[in-house]
């Protein structure tokens, strides 16, 4: 039996709270190059559920999306990093120097994890990318890894997405049934937003790794 992997992955403070609300289940990341393999066509409407479709030593090649996804595969799961802050008193301390005793607060939500220390004044913030592992309190499961073209979003997944919508708060949470397009067209812009304010290009369109998952207990 294949053992699952654990892999880390960054999110901001928003969708960090989205996520302890049970408000965010999926995320889309752009997909990449893959060593020795150039990306071709890999969105094709007749591909992009289960394939990856590559230009490989002179020839096309069709292989699963699966298999190149960096994120992993269902089954595996992804560990979040996010911002965090430990105790004034250690602001100079590396991350990987820090003690697992230290208490760490999170500021997406302020929650303060005691770990043995009672924090005393939080310090400086510290970012995603330095979390160590022992610091991560969200454990996710992979359930669905596909590949499709980043406008593609459906209105159901802008809302699986964390992003909080005017239908939403107007129609429940399957408020794209009865919602005019007016509400669906402003739905997306918000998820245009936030794909823009994470560096991404929205008109570009670009091929993205669709992860769904599902939170479970570290």
């Amino acid at each position: 039996m294949v053992k699952a992997k654990e892999l880390p992955i960054l999110f901001s403070a928003p969708m960090v709270s989205a996520i302890l609300e049970g408000r965010k289940t999926v995320t889309r990341r752009a997909v990449k190059p893959v060593r020795g393999y150039e990306e071709f066509d890999n969105c094709r409407p007749d591909k992009a559920a289960a394939s990856h479709a590559v230009w490989w030593h002179g020839q096309f090649e069709t292989v699963g999306a699966m298999q190149y996804c960096p994120y992993g595969k269902p089954g595996d799961r992804l560990w979040v990093r996010e911002t965090w802050v430990a105790d004034a008193q250690v602001d100079a301390v590396a991350p990987r120097d820090l003690s697992q005793g230290e208490p760490i607060q999170y500021p997406a939500d302020g929650d303060v994890r005691q770990a043995g220390c009672a924090m005393i004044k939080p310090g400086k913030i510290r970012p995603s990318i330095h979390m160590p592992r022992w610091v991560s309190r969200i454990l996710l499961e992979i359930t669905d890894v596909r590949v499709e073209r980043l406008q593609d979003i459906t209105p159901g997944q802008i809302t699986a997405e964390g992003v909080s919508t005017r239908g939403e708060a107007m129609w429940g949470s399957r408020w794209w049934v009865d919602a005019p397009d007016q509400a669906i067209e402003d739905a997306r812009n918000g998820f245009s937003d936030l794909w823009t304010s994470t560096g991404g290009d929205w008109n570009a369109n670009p091929c993205v790794w669709v992860v769904e998952f599902k939170r479970v207990t570290p």
